[in-house]
């Protein structure tokens, strides 16, 4: 299935970022599909799932090896600016670190377990 990220076998670090759009979020698609194409270049970057509702809720759980991966993603230059420039898109967020422990999968596939 396409929306989830395919992740190896734990243990890895998720990144959750949840946040609220503001009323004109202005170029916030645009920006979004670069940020998550640059992540995706970067070394340690495992991926991400994302949804946003009709309130202009959103969370973005991005998946990464280890504290140094997430520690050069937040150090990248690109994504360093588009973060200054968070109140042109958010009315409020937050960022939570954690760590996977164990993962368990069930794809839809009749006759077997959930």
């Amino acid at each position: 299935m396409e929306f989830f990220a395919a992740t190896p076998e734990p243990p890895y670090l998720a990144v959750l970022f949840s946040s609220v759009l503001t009323d004109d979020p202005m170029d916030y698609g645009e920006v979004a599909a670069r940020m998550l194409e640059l992540a995706s270049q970067q070394d340690g970057f495992l991926g991400a799932e994302s949804v946003r509702d009709d309130q202009d809720r959103g969370i973005t759980i991005s998946y990464w090896r280890d504290e140094a991966a997430i520690a050069g993603w937040r150090a990248d230059v690109e994504h360093r600016a588009t973060m200054e420039r968070a109140a042109d898109f958010y009315a409020g967020w937050r960022i939570r670190v954690a760590r996977v422990e164990r993962a368990l999968a069930w794809d839809g596939e009749p006759g077997t377990p959930a």
